[in-house]
């Protein structure tokens, strides 16, 4: 089966005056239809960059990155990608704000931002604006958006890193469900162990600079997953420990 993403040998340095700094050396992955990966690793190991990459918004790097077998030059619509920051526009209501550049007026469009909005569980808030939601809220709205636009895979880069804890807590379970209603492929860059057992079907773990791909590990779990089970936290055991050697276990949201 082709992969949705296939990354082959993806090396990355930046240059400066100063000095040299290898970032990334020779990351090979593939990401499934379907699959749920999560990469975790020390700060500075290249994890957003190798986003960036995969989304076509930094084309300086050696390897090769494939998107549905085809070269990813560029950004594009079958590559969604979710900030930490929800980057709303401020005077569009909720559900323009998911059609952004596309018209309500279209039936389609009107049935498929509906849909979404459903999904993301923000019925009664269409008509809403961003300073009128929550930032559980307004990540909830940038998801919808990128959806709408059915990519083929979805990145998402550290999206709950500013919310508190309980809401960060509530936006995993809504992400998780909107991955199992639409099975759309998803990557997501965490420093959050927890996080990353519980959305996730693998963790990417990554060693200090340059990055690299220490360990992958399965994430076996049947849904719904609690945080309290032996087989989660023996999961998070493991990740924990293939990451302390290098960064002290309080660097990570555990």
């Amino acid at each position: 089966m082709q992969p949705v993403l296939a990354i082959h040998e993806v090396s990355k340095t930046f240059y400066t005056d100063q000095q040299v700094t290898p970032v990334l050396d020779k990351i090979s992955l593939n990401v499934q239809e379907g699959d749920f990966t999560a990469i975790i690793g020390p700060s500075g190991c290249g994890k957003s960059t190798l986003l960036k990459i995969l989304a076509g918004l930094d084309a300086e790097y050696s390897g090769d990155v494939q998107l549905k077998g085809a070269p990813i030059l560029r950004p594009s619509q079958e590559k969604g990608f979710i900030f930490q920051e929800h980057r709303l526009f401020p005077w569009l209501t909720v559900e323009k704000n998911i059609a952004a550049d596309l018209s309500l007026r279209d039936p389609s469009v009107r049935k498929a931002v509906d849909e979404l909005i459903g999904l993301v569980k923000l019925n009664g808030f269409e008509k809403a604006y961003p300073r009128q939601l929550s930032g559980g809220m307004s990540q909830r709205v940038a998801i919808a958006r990128a959806l709408l636009r059915k990519p083929a895979v979805l990145l998402l880069d550290e999206p709950f890193g500013a919310l508190d804890a309980f809401t960060r807590s509530h936006m995993q379970e809504a992400l998780h469900d909107i991955w199992r209603s639409n099975r759309t492929a998803m990557v997501l860059v965490t420093h959050d162990i927890d996080e990353a057992v519980f959305l996730s079907t693998r963790v990417i773990v990554m060693d200090a600079r340059p990055g690299r791909i220490k360990a992958t590990v399965p994430i076996d779990l049947p849904y719904p997953r609690s945080r309290a089970s032996r087989s989660f936290t023996e999961l998070r055991t493991r990740i924990l420990n293939e990451l302390e050697h290098r960064e002290a276990p309080e660097d990570y949201n555990i």
